[in-house]
């Protein structure tokens, strides 16, 4: 295949052919079990193994199919593909998630090969994004965009996924596992909360190096990554990293699902003895089989295309008078843009938390816009963050109010990243069979009442993280305020925790007190605000307050009597 940059896709690995007819036996596979578990020849429980591999989950109203994009890059082409199957077999709707895969939740089983095969038909599949295997690698959303970017982490992100992908002995490991990587010195893929978080930095030499950190975790048994080693060489990532998992398992529980995560290895061993097993498997190892040499590197990196970064050069000044001239315009490039690494571009967050709404979902009709828009704007290249947004990421500065406004018409210029509305949420007990409680009511509710965008960027950066229960697919821990949903006797409740952080200053949430019933959680958390919008210093985020002053003053207003 043809390694002009021109002509592969922005951002992204270009699949040859061997790619795309791996992907059509797959389908034909897939196409042939469901057709048997369609006859009765195959039982539920014999069946569902093969569905979880193909990223089908059975839920509670209907068949869930979640969606892989890699390392949360995609084109606009495959984005208009999900638009099509949101329309045609879905309810016109999808759902972004915070492993930067989408998912459709009202899937018919006898659907799931014909959409597989249209996915194949633009490069992409649901392999892997369930099962006790390796999941979807994370990655930094401003990848290759970002100013305070060492590295771009895309290109040892494919190389992953290329090595995760039917790993022959990795496909039944005792429990899932996920892999984040990141390439800046603003830990922006919550690393230290996965099984592997991978912190990639130039070496002395100039070839990259990674420090490695393990058993991090959230759900039931919250738990900050340890650091395992600094300055991993490029050479040796694919070796070390099969030595972890190797350890993981040989060592890892499978007779209790609660305690089958690396997480839980870690703590058991120690991570001095964790890191005695991995080295010694990683000693015994034929590592010339796993090295990782420059030419395969670059290999891969050539099949990546590259953003023809050519801007006016009054683009800023553009952007500046642009600024002063729109007071709205203004506050969201303040609160939707991050600095790109060009001074004519800048990175810009389209929000899928317009007030009042349903946090990731996103409709056909949206779709088909920001892939209309990332053609117009950015290059065809769209990526999916693990907060449930999305991002152009290569924008023109003197384009971005004409981005903007387009954006503004179809309801996704919403000015609020980072801030109080930006909430992170799980579909919860309104989709979910193991959910104990709706995660999508509340967020709703607390979307609204806070949806004044002055008062949000009044009381800054706050992130609010919302589960429907104890697996914590809404990383309810690592929120500012975090909110589980709990059952008590039938009845949905919330649990609050304050304090956590996925970023550098990593921190598990930690409870406050009684969970509270859902008609008392808004205004419980609208009070916590209020006490820290009195007890801040200037300037002060709500994280550093907590910090500054404890629990006891938030506690004392979340239990106030009404």
């Amino acid at each position: 295949m043809s390694t002009d940059t021109a002509t592969l896709p922005v951002g992204r690995y270009a699949y040859d052919q061997v790619d795309r007819t791996f992907l059509s036996q797959r389908v034909a596979q897939f196409r042939e079990q469901v057709g048997r578990r369609v006859a009765g020849d195959l039982s539920e429980d014999e069946f569902k193994p093969l569905r979880l591999m193909n990223g089908l989950y059975l839920q509670l109203h209907a068949y869930m199919l979640r969606v892989a994009v890699p390392y949360g890059m995609m084109g606009a082409d495959q984005m208009r593909e999900l638009a099509h199957i949101a329309r045609t077999y879905d309810r016109d709707y999808g759902h972004f998630t915070t492993r930067q895969n989408i998912q459709f939740n009202w899937i018919r089983l006898e659907d799931t090969p014909d959409i597989l095969e249209r996915l194949a038909g633009v490069n992409m599949h649901a392999i892997q994004t369930s099962g006790n295997c390796i999941r979807n690698v994370t990655c930094d959303e401003f990848a290759g965009a970002a100013a305070d970017e060492l590295l771009d982490p895309r290109i040892h992100a494919e190389i992953l996924r290329q090595w995760s992908t039917l790993h022959p002995e990795f496909s039944f490991l005792p429990r899932k596992f996920k892999i984040a990587i990141s390439g800046s010195p603003h830990d922006r893929v919550a690393a230290r909360f996965h099984d592997i978080g991978l912190v990639a930095h130039p070496g002395p030499d100039g070839r990259p190096v990674f420090d490695v950190f393990v058993g991090g975790g959230l759900g039931r048994t919250p738990i900050i990554g340890v650091h395992l080693r600094d300055n991993l060489p490029e050479e040796d990532l694919l070796a070390y990293l099969e030595a972890v998992v190797r350890v993981y398992n040989a060592y890892g529980r499978r007779d209790n699902m609660y305690k089958a995560r690396i997480k839980i290895l870690v703590q058991a061993l120690g991570v001095e003895q964790f890191r005695e097993k991995v080295d010694a498997e990683f000693a015994q190892m034929n590592r010339a089989d796993y090295r990782l040499e420059p030419a395969i590197v670059e290999g891969i990196r050539a099949r990546f295309g590259i953003p023809d970064l050519d801007a006016p050069a009054d683009a800023a000044r553009k952007l500046e008078a642009d600024r002063k001239a729109d007071a709205r315009f203004d506050r969201w490039v303040r609160t939707n843009t991050h600095t790109h690494r060009h001074e004519g571009f800048i990175s810009a967050v389209v929000s899928i938390k317009p007030d009042g709404g349903i946090p990731g979902d996103v409709t056909a009709d949206q779709m088909d816009l920001i892939a209309d828009l990332a053609d117009e704007f950015s290059f065809g290249e769209i990526r999916v963050t693990h907060m449930q947004n999305v991002v152009l990421g290569h924008v023109r500065k003197d384009r971005l109010r004409d981005l903007w406004r387009r954006l503004e018409g179809a309801g996704l210029g919403t000015p609020n990243i980072g801030l109080v509305g930006d909430i992170i949420a799980c579909p919860g007990l309104d989709y979910c069979a193991l959910a104990n409680a709706r995660s999508i009511p509340i967020a709703q509710k607390l979307s609204a009442r806070f949806a004044n965008p002055e008062l949000q960027e009044n009381i800054g950066t706050l992130r609010i993280n919302i589960s429907g229960c104890i697996n914590a697919c809404g990383h309810h821990h690592a929120g500012h305020i975090g909110i589980l949903g709990v059952d008590k006797r039938g009845e949905e409740f919330f649990q609050l925790t304050l304090g956590g952080s996925a970023e550098n200053d990593v921190a598990i949430g930690q409870i406050i007190g009684p969970a509270l019933p859902e008609d008392e959680t808004v205004d419980a958390i609208a009070r916590l605000i209020d006490t820290y919008l009195v007890l801040r210093n200037e300037g002060e985020a709500f994280i550093d307050t907590y910090r500054r002053l404890g629990a006891a003053s938030f506690k004392d207003a979340v239990y106030a009597p009404a």
